[in-house]
C-alpha cells in the first residue's frame, strides 16, 4: 500500500522555519486568550533569582532569556545546561537568595531536563515553572506551572520555530512581570514587521549558500545576541553536518582569528547597543580575508563595505523585542547549506526529537 507522495527533502523544516512570524502571533493570542501569564505571576517567587535550565537549543533559549530578563525587570537571571545543574548543583544553586527555576523543553520529555526539575523539586524544594510546546508529557507533571506555546509544536527534528517561540514567551512573561506594557505591545508589533524581513532574507541567503563553498562557518555576537549565535551555528551543525563555532565578538581577536580566511564564513550579529565596537571587529576580521555576513537592524556605510552578504531586519521595535528574528538568518544558512551537501534537513544525521536516557524511566 502506498504511503503516500515523498516529500522533497528539508520540506517540513522549511515550511517551520518560513511559518514563525505567523505562530509567534498564535502563541501570543493563546498566552492573552487563557491567560496564561496572569496565572503564572501569581505562582512565582517574588524577588527571587531567575534560574533558566534547558539543553542544547533549550539552553540557547535559556541564555536569550536571562539576559531579556535582566533588561526587563532588573533581576539578577542566569542561564545553565540542565547537565551542570545536576553535576555541579554547589555552584549553580549559591547563596541564601531564592530561585525562580523555568526548565526549558520543546517535548517536555529531555531526560536531563526531567532530572533537573526532579532534583529542584523533590530534593532541594524549589517550586519550578516548566516552558513547552506540547501537554501531556512528563514534564509538566513534575513542574508546579507550565507554560504553553502549543502552536509552536513542530514535526521537524531540529528547533526553528520552537526556539523564537519560547523565546517570545518569556519575553512576554518578564514583560508581564515588570509591568511593561509597551514591551508587551512590541512584541505584538513584531510578527507583522519581521515577515517583511524574512521575505526578503530567504532568497538572498539561498542564493548565497550556492555560489559558495566553505569549510569554516564561525559566529559572532555579544550580550543577549549571544545565545543566538551559539543557536545558529547549532543549526548549521544539525542540518548541513558542517564545521561551526561561536565565540563573543571580542574574543574572536584573542586567538581564534588564526582560523580567518576566504573559506571561513563569519557571521556577525551586530546589536543596536554595542554597534560600533562590535563592527570594528567586523572591519578587522574582513581585513584578515574573511568571508562576512552582517545580520543586524540598520547597518552604516562601514558595515555595508565589510560584508559580503549584508541582512538588514529594519524592525521598528526595541532592541530586546526584535531579538528572535535575528535566528532566521542561522536557520537558513543552516537549511540550504544542509541542502546543497546532500542532506535532508528534515532528518538530521545521528539526531532525534528529544533526548530520552535509556535509564530514565520516563
Amino acid at each position: 500500500m502506498s504511503s503516500g507522495p515523498q516529500l522533497a527533502p528539508g520540506t517540513h523544516t522549511l515550511a517551520e522555519i518560513l511559518s514563525q512570524p505567523k505562530c509567534w502571533r498564535e502563541c501570543l493570542a493563546a498566552l492573552e486568550e487563557n491567560n496564561q501569564l496572569g496565572k503564572i505571576q501569581t505562582q512565582c517567587v517574588a524577588d527571587a533569582e531567575w534560574l533558566f535550565v534547558g539543553c542544547g537549543s533549550s539552553h540557547y533559549i535559556a541564555l536569550v532569556a536571562a539576559a531579556s530578563w535582566t533588561a526587563l525587570t532588573g533581576r539578577r537571571a542566569k542561564a545553565v545546561p540542565a547537565s551542570e545543574l545536576l553535576l555541579f548543583p554547589d555552584l549553580v544553586l549559591t547563596g541564601s537568595a531564592p530561585y525562580q527555576p523555568v526548565l526549558v523543553s520543546r517535548s517536555g520529555h529531555t531526560s536531563e531536563v526531567l532530572q533537573a526539575a526532579e532534583y529542584l523539586e523533590l530534593q532541594r524544594n524549589i517550586r519550578t515553572l516548566a516552558i513547552s510546546c506540547a501537554t501531556h508529557q512528563p514534564l509538566e507533571e513534575i513542574c508546579a506551572a507550565t507554560l504553553y506555546l502549543l502552536p509552536a509544536d513542530e514535526k521537524s527534528t531540529v528547533m526553528t520555530r520552537s526556539f523564537t517561540s519560547m523565546l517570545l514567551g518569556l519575553q512576554s512573561l518578564a514583560a508581564a512581570l515588570a509591568k511593561k506594557s509597551a514591551f508587551s505591545e512590541a512584541l505584538h508589533r513584531l510578527p507583522t514587521v519581521a515577515q517583511a524581513a524574512l521575505d526578503s532574507m530567504q532568497p538572498c541567503l539561498g542564493k548565497f549558500v550556492q555560489a559558495h563553498e566553505f569549510a569554516d562557518y564561525v559566529f559572532l555576537a555579544q550580550g543577549p545576541y549571544f545565545g543566538l549565535a551559539s543557536e545558529s551555528q547549532l543549526k548549521v551543525k544539525e542540518m548541513s553536518c558542517s564545521y561551526a563555532q561561536v565565540f563573543h565578538a571580542l574574543e574572536f581577536r584573542h586567538g581564534p582569528k588564526a582560523i580567518v580566511g576566504p573559506e571561513t564564513l563569519v557571521t556577525f550579529l551586530l546589536s543596536e547597543s554595542a554597534y560600533e565596537t562590535e563592527r570594528e571587529v567586523l572591519e578587522e576580521i574582513k581585513g584578515l580575508g574573511a568571508t562576512t555576513l552582517v545580520v543586524t537592524n540598520i547597518a552604516d556605510a562601514a558595515a555595508r563595505c565589510a560584508a559580503d552578504l549584508l541582512i538588514e531586519l529594519k524592525l521598528d521595535v526595541p532592541e530586546y523585542a526584535r531579538l528572535a528574528a535575528y535566528i532566521f538568518a542561522g536557520q537558513l544558512l543552516g537549511f540550504y547549506t544542509g541542502l546543497k551537501k546532500g542532506y535532508d534537513p528534515d532528518r538530521p544525521r545521528n539526531l532525534s526529537r528529544a533526548v530520552i536516557l535509556s535509564n530514565n524511566g520516563k
